[in-house]
């Protein structure tokens, strides 16, 4: 049990990683406790989370995070931030002729961040929008911390930011470091012109200034950690910035050896006015993207709630607790922000973590780089039942849908896997039965949670080596995170014992519980089979010969192709699990 602080550094890179990666941020801000009279948390925030220091001496607490996104896609922040601001240098200007001034009106902020900068300025809020009785806790003998977080969290105002949020800056309710946010100013957020549409561009951009500032970037935050364990990326697969995360992959790779890279590939459901060559060009940069990121990283992760990485997938994932427009960027990444909210806890554990490299290794053996994602958003439990209630419910399906794009196959069939159950607080881990009674269920005789979660993921994966994390602290949910619960789902997340009266509203959910598994295994051998296939059946040259115009080569592409082929071949099994030989596979091929 140690509670040294092995730092992390993320990094998001595009668009809908922001998405993602706000929504995630917001869910780690709402969990912190400015509190000195609590005891520790099951999360070690620092891990994630740098201190510092304004000028003016007051101190910050903010993401050890560098986010890179395109001109036009920060709307009303400001890239270098509020917390550092030292005001207007005007001594540069010498010019003593006429001038004519071109205002342009700043973007209009929604109700969300006009109330964020009127708690951020210290005014108080309607009375209305705050639950009644709530104040921040203060004992006899503490001095009342009453932060724009504690503040937050007491809110009860709905903000319904659907139709109001165009990027995700408009969602972010905190702070950012002044080095933090890096705006590729070469293209374009929005328009039609200078779009970073293909692999090759954002493979060309990580050179000149690019490439200097993230290395800048890169040395500012890593020098200050103590224990470095490593970085976790998430980057955008279907365009531009998959030849960018390439690219930053191999160099994390090549300057921090040893050190975990943990990268997650985003999708989303759909891309707003899209035509049958952008989704071509989606297909190809996912393709590449997927070789080149698996094999710059310690794993690689695709997460995303579409039907499938081709042209035409099937319908997107749903859940059964959840009332969520898929196509809507702002609803879709918070479902992956609170999934990502529990992948990635065994690596931010106080006690009992899980290093980076670690989590990596039993997952990724004999070159298998690629993991699939499964998450059950929010795990289906009876308010006061116990985890053997909740998973004897299941009946005989596992609780997680795909979050990868890559479906079970159902035949017990798994190299590996790493199981997270995140947010149980209140509930019990084991059977309460009286002494004599008989148990409903083998899962009810069992002593631990462990042993519960145990015995029931290995009835359908007997064979396969099992790792779990059991973590009672729930995902914190507070504005502006989206109300895409059903009425079933009460405020702590967990499934209300009566079924609501039909038209009762659906009561403000404050926190979720999430299971998710993390897995190695034979079910991703189509899934790369289908990628390689789908690119592989036109001439690229004549249908879509653009793409290669700033690379790669058409030799480089063919080769990636042919890395994509074997490493699907790394997850073929026959009937029996066991695995193939390369002759008995070359004799196939």
């Amino acid at each position: 049990m140690s509670s040294v602080c092995r730092e992390v550094v993320t990094l998001q890179l595009g668009h809908y990683s922001n998405f993602v990666g706000t929504h995630w941020w917001n869910l780690q801000d709402a969990s912190l406790s400015y509190d000195p009279e609590l005891p520790p948390g099951e999360i070690q925030s620092d891990v994630v989370f740098r201190e510092g220091q304004t000028l003016s001496g007051h101190v910050t607490y903010t993401p050890r995070l560098i986010a890179v996104d395109l001109k036009g896609s920060l709307r009303t922040l400001r890239q270098e931030g509020s917390l550092y601001d030292a005001g207007k240098d005007i001594s540069a200007v010498t010019w003593e002729g006429s001038l004519m001034m071109h205002k342009e009106s700043p973007p209009v902020k929604n109700s969300f961040l006009d109330d964020l900068d009127k708690l951020d300025k210290g005014e108080i809020l309607a009375e209305a929008d705050f639950l009644p009785s709530s104040k921040p806790h203060c004992s006899a003998d503490s001095v009342s911390v009453d932060t724009v977080n504690s503040r937050l969290d007491r809110i009860q105002k709905g903000y319904r930011l659907e139709g109001s949020v165009k990027v995700w800056s408009d969602f972010l309710r905190i702070h950012l470091h002044p080095r933090t946010v890096s705006v590729v100013h070469q293209y374009n957020h929005d328009g039609e012109a200078h779009r970073l549409e293909a692999f090759g561009q954002g493979e060309s951009l990580l050179q000149g200034s690019v490439l200097e500032d993230l290395e800048d970037k890169l040395h500012f935050f890593i020098e200050e950690c103590d224990y470095l364990q490593g970085f976790q990326v998430l980057c955008d697969l279907a365009d531009g910035f998959a030849g960018l995360g390439s690219k930053v992959t191999e160099m994390l790779q090549d300057s921090y050896g040893g050190r975990g890279i943990l990268t997650w590939g985003l999708a989303p459901v759909s891309h707003p006015n899209s035509t049958p060559m952008k989704d071509l060009y989606h297909l190809l940069n996912c393709t590449l993207g997927t070789v080149h990121m698996a094999n710059h990283s310690s794993f690689f992760c695709p997460l995303t709630l579409r039907g499938g990485l081709s042209r035409r997938p099937s319908s997107p994932v749903t859940f059964p607790h959840l009332n969520f427009d898929p196509s809507l960027w702002y609803h879709s990444s918070s479902v992956l922000a609170l999934a990502l909210d529990a992948l990635t806890v065994p690596y931010r554990l106080r006690n009992n973590s899980v290093p980076m490299w670690q989590v990596a290794d039993a997952l990724t053996m004999s070159g298998r780089k690629v993991v699939a994602a499964y998450g059950a958003v929010p795990f289906s439990m009876m308010q006061g039942s116990s985890l053997p209630d909740a998973l004897s419910a299941c009946a005989d399906s596992l609780p997680w849908k795909p979050l990868s794009a890559c479906s079970e196959p159902g035949d017990g069939r798994c190299y590996s896997q790493l199981a997270t159950l995140k947010g149980f607080e209140g509930q019990r881990l084991i059977s309460s039965l009286a002494p004599g009674t008989q148990p409903p269920s083998p899962l009810h005789s069992l002593p631990s949670g462990e042993d519960v979660m145990s015995s029931y993921i290995r009835s359908f994966y007997p064979t396969a080596p099992l790792a779990l994390q059991l973590v009672s602290t729930p995902s914190k949910l507070t504005p502006p995170f989206p109300q895409i619960f059903s009425q079933a789902v009460c405020a702590q997340g967990f499934l209300q014992s009566q079924t609501p009266s039909p038209g009762s509203p659906a009561p403000v959910v404050s926190s979720v519980p999430v299971m998710t598994s993390l897995q190695s295994g034979p079910a991703l051998e189509p899934w790369l089979s289908e990628l390689h296939r789908a690119a592989s059946t036109f001439d690229i040259r004549r249908v879509a010969p653009s793409f290669l115009s700033q690379g790669p080569e058409m030799a480089d592409y063919q080769e990636a192709l042919e890395q994509l082929r074997l490493l699907a071949r790394c997850y073929r099994d026959d009937s029996s699990g066991v695995m193939r030989s390369s002759s008995e596979e070359d004799d196939d091929d």
